[in-house]
């Protein structure tokens, strides 16, 4: 009976660590008048542009609000009070973001709505880690040799690729040819990185290694963490590799491709004879996202 109370008790401790690792993002801030007074019972509704979803939340008495797990993407924001204009805004969340929006709400006397065409500050000032977001557009467009995502972890400052077991050609036991892990952020050793997908660990356990290499067709973007990274990012004192793939939108989208290396459009040695076959790939693929639609069905 002991031995059952303890096993309950461990996983009681273990889960509040376990939940803070999150790739979603979140939003707070403060709603207040011209006069810098806090406005309370202010709904602000937070809408994404993507899927339509939407959460309201309510500023408490001393004006501030809070949502959180909201998944990276563009949002529009719009703040409504009684007696007061209508304001909205438009802004990008990142992954793992904590993005502060103070709201300052315009008195009126009739219906009137304020639509702010700056885009939100994305300076953070609630916590002091540092790093960058690999975001969607150099996700899509930047060329990746073999279509390895961990090669856009090298753009960002701090990082640059690493040596050892985690090139996965160097150890027989982590075997992995053409999926290395081997980057060096911050100066740690490519062992000391611990690597995210979607919230859950990815990281394997032996090699501290990237254990899944998604395309980079289902990945949305991805964060990487290179110090003073919050408590929630554990499991390693080296760099903090966020990935987040793709969720559904309202309308179907696809891609398809080949991505085409060949002599003819490789560059040349200046000892290379014409007509040398070095390198012939076809790499095809393609991806389908859209919404999901929950089938009802009735039973007698």
């Amino acid at each position: 009976m002991m031995l059952y109370l303890r096993g309950i008790l461990c996983v009681l401790l273990v889960s509040p660590v376990l939940c803070g690792q999150s790739n979603f993002a979140s939003l707070s801030g403060r709603i207040e008048d011209p006069s810098h007074a806090p406005v309370s019972g202010a709904h602000v509704v937070i809408k994404a542009k993507e899927t339509g979803a939407s959460r309201s939340v309510l500023s408490n008495h001393d004006g501030l609000f809070e949502a959180a797990n909201l998944p990276p993407g563009a949002y529009s924001v719009t703040g409504e009070a009684a007696g007061f204009a209508t304001q909205s805004l438009d802004l990008t969340l990142e992954v793992n973001q904590h993005m502060a929006l103070d709201l300052k709400m315009e008195l009126t006397a009739h219906h009137e709505a304020i639509a702010v065409t700056a885009a939100a500050e994305t300076l953070k000032t609630q916590d002091a880690s540092l790093g960058e977001v690999v975001e969607p557009r150099s996700i899509q467009e930047l060329p990746l040799n073999g279509r390895m995502l961990l090669d856009l972890a090298l753009t960002v400052p701090g990082a640059h690729q690493g040596h050892g077991a985690q090139t996965g050609t160097m150890n027989p036991l982590y075997w992995r040819p053409g999926q290395p892990s081997a980057i060096t952020i911050g100066g740690n050793r490519p062992n000391a990185n611990y690597f995210l997908l979607d919230g859950a660990t990815n990281t394997d356990p032996a090699f501290n290694t990237q254990n899944f290499s998604p395309s980079p067709d289902a990945v949305r973007e991805f964060q990487v963490q290179t110090g003073s990274y919050r408590a929630e990012m554990g499991g390693a004192g080296g760099g903090q590799i966020n990935i987040i793939t793709n969720s559904g939108t309202s309308q179907f989208h696809g891609t398809a491709y080949e991505y085409l290396r060949n002599s003819a459009l490789d560059a040349r040695t200046w000892d290379e004879m014409p007509g040398t076959m070095h390198l012939v790939q076809h790499n095809f693929g393609g991806s389908l996202g859209g919404r999901f639609t929950a089938a009802r069905h009735s039973f007698f």
